[in-house]
């Protein structure tokens, strides 16, 4: 009886997980989600996923918790760009090549008569001790892997590692599976904006797929550590970021409306071509006036609001402090320091001990001071987004 009790309120987690998951949109927080539910549900300390690509794995995503309590900074290694080969010689290979789960319980002690070994190279990086571990394949269409979930040492009562056992795989690969159908529909959805950047890119060569992308990832990273620091709940923080991920991608979608003339000009523009380049934000706005869905509305107002400034000197409006929107603030700073480290057809990238002297000096000024003051005290994550998303000539 306290089996088939155990068995129903897994089930019943499994469901309420499912739901939650199928209706991100963005790929990046669906990963985190996914990994975070499948961690909670068999108490494991960490966990990564693999996404497929091509013939090999990336790296797509990693959590640990008591790295996490180690140092704050750890969302570092969210953005490492590590790829390994779709074989059998990894254990993660192992498992994207022939479609089977891997449940190991010690793995240092993997016997020599196996394909696959262990890379203990993580583990020297980071000081960390992996013991246990369950490797589960994302299966679409009963056959197609698309991915590897990976969760290491498994916690008992006592907060001791421990086993994985044949019930955690059992649960574990069926939310997997339940899953793969999200991860696909929302690297639809990063492809989709991603074409809507590459048609801004035609137009303005400034608006790669790369920059937007480290526009968002900084944007995220910002506002993790703000409402972090405000106490609000998980899922309103999972929620805000999958919407402002996506949004802030397309901040400056609107400069398709803008003539090749102005945005092709290496030279200073007139007043009367600045006056035109800065309509862009109307421009964006407009794209998304037509629905009231959460992503719409962020997505307007970062698009008209991204160039406003904290002491009320920036535009459209010239509004100031608070009174401009949250998400504005944060893609504003995200984005003018992206343009500035990054080269350009006109400029050279500035160094970056200018480019926080900066942001220091306009803290207050062009930018808001706290969302400032977060920035620099993530600084070492910035650098690890810029290493993973970096311009195509670099």
């Amino acid at each position: 009886m306290i089996d088939s009790k155990h068995s129903l309120d897994k089930l019943n987690k499994l469901l309420t997980i499912n739901e939650k998951v199928s209706h991100m949109n963005d790929i990046d927080l669906l990963l985190d989600t996914i990994l975070y539910e499948a961690r909670r549900l068999i108490n494991a300390d960490a966990g990564s996923i693999f996404l497929k690509k091509v013939n090999s794995l990336e790296f797509s995503y990693v959590q640990n918790y008591t790295l996490a309590n180690r140092d704050k900074n750890t969302n570092k290694h969210l953005y490492s760009s590590i790829t390994i080969p779709i074989s059998k010689k990894s254990i993660a290979g192992y498992v994207a090549s022939t479609g089977n789960a891997l449940l190991i319980d010690d793995v240092y002690k993997i016997e020599s008569s196996k394909p696959y070994s262990f890379n203990s190279k993580f583990d020297l990086m980071s000081s960390y001790r992996t013991k246990s571990m369950l490797t589960i394949p994302i299966v679409i269409n009963q056959t197609q892997v698309v991915g590897v979930l990976q969760v290491l040492n498994k916690k008992n009562e006592k907060e001791e590692t421990c086993d994985f056992t044949e019930e955690d795989k059992k649960y574990v690969s069926i939310f997997a599976n339940n899953c793969s159908t999200a991860i696909e529909r929302a690297k639809m959805t990063r492809e989709n904006v991603l074409r809507m950047i590459k048609m801004a890119e035609l137009r303005d060569p400034k608006e790669t797929g790369a920059h937007v992308n480290r526009v968002a990832c900084y944007s995220i990273e910002i506002y993790d550590v703000w409402a972090k620091s405000r106490n609000i709940n998980r899922q309103e923080i999972k929620k805000y970021k999958d919407t402002l991920r996506i949004a802030a991608m397309l901040h400056d979608v609107g400069k398709v409306a803008i003539s090749d003339i102005i945005l092709k000009k290496q030279m200073k523009l007139t007043k009367e071509e600045y006056l035109v380049m800065k309509s862009h934000v109307g421009h964006g706005k407009s794209l998304f006036n037509n629905s009231m869905s959460d992503f719409d509305i962020m997505a307007a107002e970062i698009a008209y609001n991204h160039h406003e400034k904290w002491d009320g000197t920036g535009y459209p409006n010239g509004i100031k402090g608070k009174d401009i929107p949250l998400s504005g603030r944060i893609v504003a700073l995200a984005d003018v320091y992206d343009a500035l480290v990054s080269k350009r057809c006109y400029k050279e990238p500035w160094k970056d001990e200018d480019v926080l002297a900066l942001l220091k000096k306009e803290a207050g000024g062009h930018f808001d001071p706290e969302l400032v003051d977060i920035f620099l005290s993530i600084y070492d994550i910035v650098e690890a987004i810029r290493e993973k998303h970096k311009d195509e000539e670099d």
